[in-house]
């Protein structure tokens, strides 16, 4: 049996994108699916006593907001980073609050995983995902943490 040209170009091309279609994977990250969305919209005066360690860089401060409060470090000069103090590879408990250690880690409870303060990332074996990140915007002396 013989096929033309053009049916087999059909046939290809259907072939190609099944192909396309079957491959494509989820690109969200787990943890969106394992941590609640909540709407993030925290106003931090860096010169409020509460947060006097952020006016310097390595400085650290937890804060409300968020799914379980908030990790906010001074990482350079007016540049600051926040994260959510729910472990990301976990269901939210009162253990995966976590806590800095030694200004350098970020600790689960739980079972004692460690994230980088830095940039969130994990630092436990088998842990796959980042401590779960918002943004900051600096103006003056004020901070400005959103998921939007």
């Amino acid at each position: 049996m013989k096929i033309s040209k053009s049916e087999f170009v059909s046939k290809v091309a259907i072939f190609a994108f099944l192909m396309m279609f079957l491959s494509c994977s989820d690109n969200s990250n787990e943890y969106e699916h394992i941590l609640p969305n909540v709407p993030v919209d925290e106003t931090i005066f860096l010169n409020n006593p509460a947060y006097i360690d952020l006016q310097i860089v390595g400085g650290w401060a937890y804060s409300n907001g968020g799914i379980s409060g908030l990790i906010i470090y001074h990482s350079g000069i007016n540049s600051y980073v926040a994260f959510d103090r729910a472990a990301p590879h976990i269901q939210p408990k009162a253990c995966s609050q976590m806590y800095v250690k030694d200004g350098l880690f970020m600790i689960c409870s739980c079972d004692d995983s460690r994230f980088s303060i830095l940039d969130g990332a994990p630092l436990t074996e088998d842990i796959r995902y980042a401590a779960k990140q918002y943004r900051v915007v600096v103006v003056g002396s004020t901070l400005r943490i959103t998921n939007f």
